[in-house]
């Protein structure tokens, strides 16, 4: 790549330990590339030139001149010391022919080639419903996995999902106290009316548990007759087995809307007695500590805090289940990395976690280990929560924009649409923020939207439909002077490297952005089947801004429609 080539030139010029940055400005008069050496170079200096920075630079670029790199044609000097790197025109050409050759591998990279990564997100908990803030997780948890696997790793996906603990054994008390007919459910109900009853029923126990002595009792019962299994055939067992079925069922069926298809599922039944082994085992080696009959990790002498792992009945909770979820993973994918991707309220959980697998297992094995916490998906009616039954659903928010959108798509794509809305306004922004879903603005076909990437993908395809129709095939032999839309999608692949390397997939969507809004300019101005010797060559761009648009979106984890 002409980049690795110019930042090679540029190590070779630059004083030892000097760190520079070589970037695509934002703004095309100051170059395609544009490097600050000059500027770090000059604070190193213990006798800087008397005209600084910009003098360092002068003389570094006639350095680079003078090596000739290949693809580069002028070399400035500009502001401050900035040095700024202007690329020849057939480059771009050139650039033109590898898309529409490569088509959907145009972008992916190498870095990772080899790497088996395991990327666990989404994280939902059967016996409660599937709330926004999933959403949020699975956007960019699927987003991270499809990043990796462009860069040529072995990326498997992981649902963690509570299928046991507290708030299932709330839930199947309420089940048995419910007037609600389950009998009736499992005959006719469909799968969102099972997911509200059971959704009622978690909210309705951990209601009681909060509130009543006897409940938060016999609550605790259930919860230790679900860990030791004694009765499977009881009628706790029985509501268990149809409440578990109604949810993992109802989730496969969001996840192929969504778009991800998971390799592995592992839930906290099976992570319970591995977790609790492990942390006996850390027990006995004076890494765990017993304390009013439970079991803790002294997390303060460590600089964070103290977390029970076993429970004063002796079990496992949440911190105890991770223990056994990392064994797991790397028993089912010997992983060079495990990424795990949650919402940000459990920062410091997860931390006190790492700590304790280190001290377990080494830092060999917990630096392999990331966690990417993301902000929450929030709605103008305010916070929800799953314990007081007021939470907005998946389905709800999936349904109401599809409604939003059935004037203006056809309604065979209406979900594909709702889809991308969500998910892009989830992913364009830096992933630990907190985000308000505005209606108006991520259903809008004029701005910053999922509609609006997916609406230039349309465009861009029914122009080059239009040409071949009229007989008219790409080609790049007579070339345009190279404008704004051939350069956008030259960088490309340096934003999905950049992407792959920050865990950042707001790069593509910033990206998509700006190429759909100088594809739209383009095709405001310019003639394309229609122009006549220039036809080949500007259908030859129509259909490589369409292709680059399709290969962004599925980055996302969006779908790029034909038609709307």
């Amino acid at each position: 790549m002409i980049r690795d080539a110019i930042y090679k030139e540029i190590e070779t010029i630059a004083p030892s330990g000097v760190r520079f940055t070589l970037e695509r400005p934002e703004r095309s008069e100051f170059g395609d590339y544009s490097t600050n050496v000059a500027l770090g170079a000059a604070e190193k200096e213990s006798n800087p030139p008397a005209g600084g920075p910009r003098e360092l630079a002068d003389a570094y670029v006639a350095k680079l001149r003078a090596a000739k790199i290949k693809g580069v044609g002028t070399i400035e000097v500009a502001g401050a010391g900035f040095i700024n790197f202007y690329l020849q025109d057939s480059v771009f050409v050139e650039n033109l022919a590898r898309i529409l050759k490569e088509k959907d591998a145009y972008g992916r990279n190498a870095s990772h080639a080899g790497e088996k990564i395991i990327i666990e997100y989404t994280d939902s908990n059967p016996f409660k419903e599937f709330h926004i803030g999933h959403l949020m997780s699975n956007a960019v948890g699927e987003a991270v996995a499809r990043l990796f696997e462009a860069a040529g790793a072995e990326v498997k996906r992981a649902n963690y999902q509570g299928d046991i603990g507290l708030h299932v054994a709330e839930a199947i008390y309420a089940m048995e106290r419910r007037k609600i007919s389950m009998a009736g459910l499992r005959l006719w109900g469909s799968a969102q009316e099972r997911m509200r009853f059971l959704g009622a029923a978690y909210a309705y126990g951990n209601q009681q548990y909060e509130k009543d002595p006897e409940a938060k009792a016999a609550i605790e019962r259930i919860n230790k007759e679900l860990y030791e299994k004694k009765n499977p055939a009881d009628r706790i067992h029985s509501h268990y087995r149809i409440g578990r079925q109604w949810s993992l069922d109802h989730f496969d069926a969001l996840y192929e809307r969504l778009g991800t298809a998971f390799d592995f599922y592992f839930f906290e039944s099976e992570t319970a007695a591995p977790g609790k082994k492990i942390v006996e085992e850390g027990l006995a080696k004076g890494i765990f500590e017993r304390s009013e009959g439970a079991v803790i990790f002294r997390g303060e002498n460590h600089g964070l805090h103290t977390r029970v792992f076993l429970n004063s009945e002796g079990l496992p909770i949440y911190e105890a289940k991770e223990l056994g979820l990392a064994q797991m993973k790397q028993e089912k994918f010997p992983y060079d990395h495990s990424i795990t991707v949650t919402g940000n309220e459990i920062i410091d959980y997860f931390r006190v976690v790492l700590k304790a697998m280190e001290m377990l297992w080494g830092r060999e094995f917990t630096q392999k280990i990331r966690h990417i916490p993301h902000g929450m998906l929030r709605l103008p009616e305010g916070k929800m929560s799953s314990r007081t039954g007021s939470i907005i659903t998946a389905d709800a928010l999936l349904a109401d924009i599809a409604a939003a959108l059935k004037e203006k798509v056809h309604a065979k794509i209406a979900d594909a649409v709702a889809v991308g809305a969500v998910k892009y306004s989830i992913l364009r922004q830096a992933i630990g923020r907190d985000i308000m879903f505005d209606f108006d603005k991520s259903l809008s076909f004029e701005g910053d939207s999922g509609p609006y990437l997916q609406y230039a993908h349309v465009r861009a395809h029914s122009v080059v439909a239009k040409a071949h129709g009229f007989g008219v095939r790409s080609g790049v032999d007579r070339a345009d002077a190279i404008g704004e839309l051939e350069k956008v999608l030259f960088a490309f692949p340096d934003v999905v490297e950049r992407a792959q390397k920050e865990f950042s997939p707001h790069h593509v969507c910033t990206y998509l952005i700006e190429l759909a809004r100088a594809f739209n300019r383009y095709y405001a101005e310019e003639r394309i089947a229609d122009a006549g010797e220039q036809a080949a060559y500007r259908t030859a761009l129509a259909s490589a801004t369409g292709i680059v648009l399709k290969n962004g979106l599925h980055l996302l984890g969006i779908a790029a429609p034909e038609r709307m």
